[in-house]
């Protein structure tokens, strides 16, 4: 029997005439919706969800494009941009009857997030952000060997057709290393969480691919454009981050503050995974957001 999250409903949305998304469901009270990242599903926040479940309506979905959510084919570079998918989420809270609500995203969760704080302020009340950088910054700090500590963002960003076939003919492999490298305590993620993961990945690969591909070429341009007209995060944001700025050289939380002036930003002993491996801190950290 596949792991779900104790006491939650789960359903399909509909968000787009092509696209319905799988979402787990519970609680009651104020609403926020929690983002998974790669290469993960909605279970990823199973502990935090059922903490906040306790005085919030939790929602938590999986991505167009992982999961049980429907997978587009990328007929064109917009079906996999953040835009496109913040749009998702936006559209998911509204059939759940949530005009405006917090969101809080882990990884490629967390891209979406940012887009949607930046196409929708007036809908996200608050913001969390989990160890990952805007997608400007994030390219821009990556270079020389310390660069290799991300080989796969290069390697899904090349046109379509190679990264596909490579990844999908050792694909337990290939995400399997990120779930075992990136988890600084493996007990974290169970045997049955962590087959889930593998299992819906591989089922995944080509919208995965697409979902990487558009960060290096679509999502830059909107950021862009934002960075441009000078647009920021509007509403209460919290980053939580490993503490590898000093290693790799740049400074996070400025990087952070020029897209969110009124930022908390932490950092956390804990790998990757934080809402897994640490989820008591990344609650305490959540609920600290949704009272500013």
């Amino acid at each position: 029997m596949a792991p779900v999250i104790p006491g939650f409903d789960h359903r399909r949305v509909a968000v787009d005439e092509k696209v319905a998304l799988n979402v787990a469901v519970g609680g009651s009270g104020d609403p926020i919706v929690l983002l998974h990242g790669f290469p993960q599903t909605h279970l990823m926040w199973r502990h935090v969800a059922a903490d906040l479940a306790v005085d919030h309506t939790v929602i938590c979905p999986d991505l167009r494009g992982y999961g049980a959510s429907d997978k587009p084919v990328a007929s064109d570079p917009a079906t996999y941009s953040k835009r496109t998918m913040a749009a998702d989420v936006v559209r998911l809270a509204r059939a759940l009857g949530h005009e405006r609500f917090a969101l809080a995203g882990h990884d490629r969760g967390a891209l979406v997030a940012v887009r949607a704080g930046l196409d929708h302020p007036e809908t996200i009340t608050h913001l969390a952000a989990l160890d990952v950088l805007p997608t400007l910054d994030m390219w821009d700090i990556l270079h020389g060997s310390s660069a290799a500590v991300a080989f796969h963002l290069y390697l899904m960003a090349q046109p379509p057709g190679l990264p596909e076939q490579m990844i999908t003919a050792s694909a337990e492999a290939f995400f399997g290393w990120f779930l075992d490298g990136w988890a600084r305590d493996p007990r974290a993620i169970p045997a049955d969480v962590r087959a889930e993961y593998l299992q819906a990945s591989r089922a995944a690969v080509a919208s995965i691919v697409a979902d990487y591909r558009a960060s290096a070429g679509i999502d830059i341009e909107h950021d862009q454009a934002d960075r441009t007209a000078g647009n920021h995060l509007t509403m209460p944001v919290t980053v939580i981050q490993q503490d590898w700025g000093a290693a790799l050289g740049y400074d996070a939380a400025a990087l952070w503050r020029a897209w969110a002036p009124n930022l908390e930003h932490r950092t956390t002993s804990a790998g990757h995974f934080m809402a897994e491996e640490a989820p008591t801190e990344i609650v305490k950290e959540l609920r600290a957001l949704l009272t500013r």
